[in-house]
Order: structure tokens, then C-alpha cells, then sequence
């Protein structure tokens, strides 16, 4: 079917006549915007799970500036659609939203609206109007109806929601935040999100995140996240963004990848507006963010935070609101890595939690305390046990490692040994930093690189696969080489280690003991020791990252 066709099963005029399941309620789910699409998705799977008495249509409102992307999200979760036209011709039993801009026709069904973030905590664009509204409240004509009502994570909502908007009151029911549950449920599953995520032991991960308009963190700033990138050392961090979905649905995803596609290049995790967030947020080590609920989320479950922007379209009074009160902000024209370093080393537990706490009521129980307020609308008995709070999946971002590093090295003496420590930022996205006499920089590429130009102006080039024989080896590097004149280290991984060509015929065999297997890595200890004047022989310790690695190196005899 497309959009616009009406729907005959499990609705229609007969729809008795095709359906297999002879269901005694039918559940209306109005889908609007991505957001709030999502939002029903996360939550009525689990409200209604095994129970035949309800049937489920997914009705389609086209009508929000944000609707792109809606109808291929329904498709893609197997839902039946219905035109939103339909919903005039039918009798459903109930009404569920996310989404509180819907105009439901007259009927004696009840409406029930969740929020699709975090309480009522923002001004918005009335799409009705040229005015501002309180985001979360329902039309005016809906509350008095009668059929309306609004649930709320905490009772201060309640009473924010009657004071705003007196036709509210009396309409709101409490269940808490199922979005908050299912975070707590899962962070004992933060490190397997974080190996999902390509963090191994001693690397950090940051995470930005953006709620939408002109005063949301990427709308105050776009090129920050290339900017962090630049200034995080690429061994030590790895970055993502969280950008809310009506960026990605009102600009589109090729206009987002457009903006950062040099912040990509340099490695930043684009978080898909859809799903894995919530696992992105739980595996992160400080968070830079908004007046955004993730944000909000990202204090709740006490990560470092630093507020990169602050828009004035929050309510005075919220929890937000005070968020922003005290919070510390991040200056976005100072020293980044500084900042990002002193929030991670002075995080105070439980500084913030506390005013999360005031969005959260009811902890644990929000699924339980729907599903009865849901069955009680239905006008039907709950169903026995409790719904399960289940846990979020490991993430699927795609992980898009730089494949050109500017590299910042140094050798010296300690202990009787020779240290090569080494910085490594990616290049897309490079501040350059001039060299001393103790401090190279060297550029390096993969071979495979798409850019011409990085990979003429690269120093070392790198093999991306392990050669199968030494022969094999050699002979990649020295066409390596001559295909690149100005590059003066070739290095391919070979038998646990790797095979390093220079420009003067030597090749310098490379093992390190902790099984480190990135030819960048043993090429820049090499060419560290080239540039410093010191032998390419002998036992080195590497230090990058949080790593410390013993690499043994041998030069390999001319062949004859």
C-alpha cells in the first residue's frame, strides 16, 4: 500500500472479513514526527506484548514540518499504516501520541499523550500560529473535550501544566520516565557498548549532544565537532554526536553529513537519529551538551557534563533550567582539550543528579504505571505480571576510523631505554603544530585513501591488509615507494608485526609485545628514531595513548 490509501485490515468497513486475530479493542498509535514516532515504538511493543484482545494501527499525520522520515520508520518496524484521514471514518478504542500537535477528529475515544523527551522544559514554534507554546501541552480544543490526557514523569509537571495551561488540569496522569528506566536498566552493559563502540581499556569516548533550532549546541556552533577532533589526541578519545531527529528529518542526513563530513573523515561517531543513543549516552565519559533532554538524561545517569550552548527557549523553573544554572559551560573559543580533561578529572558524583531527580518520579515503575493507565483507557483487565524493563542493544553506529593522522612524536633516553611517545590527531581536521627539535610531525596515510593529495604529501603510507610472505612484503613497499616519492616510510603488517621500508632500501622488522597490530603505530617509531638520529635497532617503549607498548626492532638484511 502507499500512505494515502485507506487501510482494510485490521480497520475498514470489513475488516472482519480478512483479519486473523478478532482483537476486542484496536489501539490507534498517531505518528507525526520522528521523534515521537520513536517514542511510541520504544514504549507500546512492551505495554502490550502478548496480548491478542488489542490491535495495533499506526495512523500517519503528514501534517508536522518534520514529518520526513515517519512513514519509512513505520515501514521498516513492520507496522500497518493508516492515512490520517481514515482515523475520521473509524471508531478506535483509543488514541495514543507522542506527538501533542495532533488535530484528532470528534469521536468519544480517549486521547492519551506521552511526552517524547523529558518533561515540558521548552518553548517551541506553534505550527499553528507565529507565537511560542509550551512543547508537550495539547491543543486547547482537546483539553476541552474532555478526552485528553497528558502523562508526566513527576507531580511538579502536573502542577507546571495547570498553571501554564488551567485547562490542564485534572488531566495529567503520573507514570514516570520509561526512557529513564530502561537507561538504569541497562548501564551494567556499558562495557559492552563500549567494545561495540571500538573504545578499548584507557580510551575515552565524548559525546555531544544537540536538541534542534538555532540555539541547540550544533546550531550555535556546527564546527565544533571537528574542532574537538582536532584538539583530542585520536588514540585517547573517539567522538560522537547526538543530534536530535528534527535536525536530521527538517535539514536531511545528506545536509548534516555534508556540514561534518571533515569531522567524519576524522573519525566522529554520527549517532542515527533512530536508535543507539541511549547506549551511545550510557558508554560515554563526558558529555557536552544543551537544553536538550539527552542532556537532561546524561545528568540523570551522572556523566561528566559541560554545557555547549544554553538556549533562552528553556522554562524558567525545570529542572533544565536549573541544569543550566549550574552546570559548568564549556568556552567554545578557549583550549578544548583542556576543559574536557579538567571536567573528566573534577567530576564530582552526584553533583547534577540531583537535579534530574526533580524530571523523575516513580523510578523503576514508569512501564507498570502506563500499561495500567493504558488498559484502564482500553476499558480492560491488565494483564497478569509485570511488563519487563528490558535493556537497550549493543550500538551499530558506524565506526569510520581517520585514515590519515598528523603525527607528533618524540624520542628520548629514560631508564637506560629509548622512549618513542607519540600523539596522533586526525588529519581532515588538523591544528597544525610547528616541530622542535625534540617534536616531529609527520603525516600518516593509508595507501588506500581516496585523497590524492594526502596521499602525495604523506610521509609514511601504510598497507591495509597483512602481507601473506615476506616477499609479498617488501615488494609492496618498494612500489609503495617509487609510486610516491615524497614519502619516506612504507610499512605493511606482517607476521604478528611489521615490515617498515625506507626511502634508502632498509626494511626494519617491528614486534611489539602487547600484541599491537596498526602499521601507523610501528612506522612512527621508526621514523621517529630516522628523524632523532637514533639506531632502528634494538628494544623501544612506545607510549601512545594510555598504552604502553615494548617493540623490538631488527633491520632485515639487504637481499642478495
Amino acid at each position: 500500500m502507499v500512505a494515502d490509501q485507506p487501510l482494510r485490515v485490521p480497520v475498514g468497513p470489513d475488516a472482519d472479513r480478512w483479519r486473523t486475530f478478532p482483537h476486542d479493542r484496536i489501539l490507534v498509535a498517531a505518528a507525526r514526527t520522528v521523534t515521537s514516532t520513536v517514542r511510541l515504538l520504544d514504549v507500546l511493543r512492551d505495554l502490550l506484548r502478548g496480548d491478542d484482545r488489542v490491535g495495533t494501527v499506526f495512523a500517519y499525520d503528514p501534517s508536522s514540518a518534520f514529518n520526513d522520515g515517519v512513514y519509512d520508520l513505520l515501514r521498516a518496524a513492520g507496522c500497518r499504516i493508516m492515512p490520517w484521514e481514515q482515523l475520521a471514518a473509524i471508531s478506535p478504542d483509543l488514541v495514543v501520541s507522542a506527538s501533542e500537535n495532533i488535530t484528532v477528529p470528534d469521536g468519544q475515544y480517549p486521547v492519551l499523550v506521552l511526552p517524547h523527551g523529558v518533561g515540558f522544559h521548552k518553548s517551541v514554534p506553534d505550527s499553528r500560529s507565529r507565537r511560542e507554546r509550551l512543547s508537550g501541552v495539547v491543543t486547547d480544543a482537546l483539553l476541552e473535550s474532555g478526552r485528553a490526557w497528558m502523562t508526566v514523569s513527576h507531580p511538579d509537571q502536573a502542577d507546571q501544566l495547570a498553571q501554564a495551561h488551567p485547562k490542564a488540569a485534572g488531566r495529567t496522569l503520573l507514570v514516570g520516565d520509561p526512557c529513564r528506566d530502561q537507561l538504569f536498566a541497562s548501564l551494567d552493559r556499558r562495557d559492552g557498548y563500549r567494545r561495540a563502540l571500538g573504545l578499548e581499556p584507557g580510551r575515552r569516548l565524548l559525546v555531544l549532544s544537540s536538541t534542534w533550532r538555532e540555539t541547540s549546541l550544533l546550531g550555535q556552533d556546527p564546527g565544533l565537532p571537528g574542532r574537538l577532533l582536532a584538539e583530542l589526541p585520536a588514540d585517547t578519545w573517539r567522538v560522537a554526536a547526538i543530534a536530535h531527529p528534527n535536525v536530521w528529518s527538517a535539514h536531511g542526513a545528506w545536509q548534516l553529513r555534508t556540514l561534518q563530513d571533515a569531522a567524519e573523515a576524522a573519525g566522529l561517531l554520527m549517532v542515527p537519529p533512530v536508535r543507539d543513543w541511549q547506549a551511545v549516552l550510557i558508554a560515554a565519559d563526558v558529555v557536552i551538551g544543551d537544553h536538550g533532554s539527552v542532556t537532561l538524561y546524561g545528568a540523570a545517569i551522572d556523566r561528566p557534563l559541560l554545557l555547549g550552548a544554553f538556549g533562552a527557549d528553556a522554562v524558567p523553573g525545570t529542572p533544565m533550567a536549573e541544569l543550566g544554572r549550574t552546570a559548568d559551560r564549556l568556552d567554545r573559543r578557549g583550549a578544548l582539550r583542556d576543559q574536557v580533561t579538567e571536567a573528566l578529572a573534577g567530576h564530582r558524583p552526584g553533583r547534577l543528579t540531583h537535579i534530574a531527580d526533580r524530571a523523575f518520579a516513580c523510578p523503576g515503575t514508569a512501564l507498570a504505571a502506563l500499561r495500567t493507565h493504558v488498559y484502564e483507557l482500553l476499558r480492560l483487565p491488565e494483564p497478569a505480571g509485570a511488563p519487563p524493563v528490558l535493556t537497550y542493544p549493543p550500538p551499530r553506529v558506524r565506526l569510520t576510523p581517520p585514515t590519515a593522522l598528523a603525527t607528533y612524536s618524540g624520542a628520548a633516553e629514560a631508564g637506560g631505554r629509548v622512549v618513542v611517545d607519540v600523539e596522533r590527531f586526525p588529519a581532515a581536521v588538523e591544528n597544525r603544530r610547528p616541530e622542535t627539535p625534540e617534536r616531529f610531525r609527520h603525516l600518516s596515510c593509508a595507501a588506500t585513501t581516496s585523497d590524492r593529495g594526502l596521499r602525495d604529501s604523506a610521509s609514511v603510507l601504510t598497507a591495509a591488509a597483512p602481507a601473506g610472505t615476506a616477499v609479498t612484503a617488501i615488494r609492496w613497499i618498494k612500489d609503495t615507494l617509487e609510486a610516491h616519492p615524497g614519502s619516506r616510510v612504507a610499512a605493511v603488517p606482517f607476521a604478528g608485526g611489521c615490515l617498515v621500508g625506507l626511502r634508502d632500501g632498509r626494511v626494519v622488522e617491528t614486534t611489539a609485545t602487547g600484541g599491537l597490530t596498526d602499521p601507523s603505530l610501528h612506522a612512527a617509531v621508526v621514523y621517529t628514531l630516522l628523524r632523532a638520529g637514533l639506531p632502528q635497532g634494538g628494544p623501544v617503549t612506545l607510549r601512545v595513548g594510555q598504552r604502553e607498548e615494548d617493540v623490538e626492532l631488527r633491520v632485515r638484511p639487504h637481499p642478495r
